[in-house]
């Protein structure tokens, strides 16, 4: 069974960093595509950035030059560095991957962005 865990979340300053982590276990062939989505209040969840097995990555307009996604395939592992962090980019955090063929999700890790 396919299970996701996030970390890193958390509170932090306007112009703060945060670096999530998010964990897939139960995972036996290479993961084709892992990224990380938010979701505000009220507000529809958004893909923030993705990053595809050849290396490929996109990000959302709203975080290009802030965020940064990378994948540790070894420990079926990706991340997400958040700099310059605003209160607009509060939101719960979801992991998910592409993994033959289907979608998972992980439970959500809250970042605000408060003075």
């Amino acid at each position: 069974q396919v299970q996701l865990v996030e970390s890193g979340g958390g509170l932090v300053q306007p112009g703060g960093s945060l670096r999530l982590s998010c964990a897939a276990s139960g995972v036996i062939f290479s993961i084709n595509a892992m990224g990380w989505y938010r979701q505000a209040p009220g507000k529809q969840r958004e893909l923030v950035a993705r990053i595809i097995s050849g290396g490929g990555i996109n990000y959302a307009d709203s975080v290009k030059g802030r965020f940064a996604i990378s994948r540790d395939n070894a420990k079926n592992t990706v991340y997400l560095q958040m700099n310059s962090l605003k209160p607009e980019d509060t939101a719960v955090y979801y992991c998910n991957i592409d993994y033959r063929a289907r979608n998972y999700w992980g439970k959500g890790t809250l970042v605000t962005v408060s003075s």
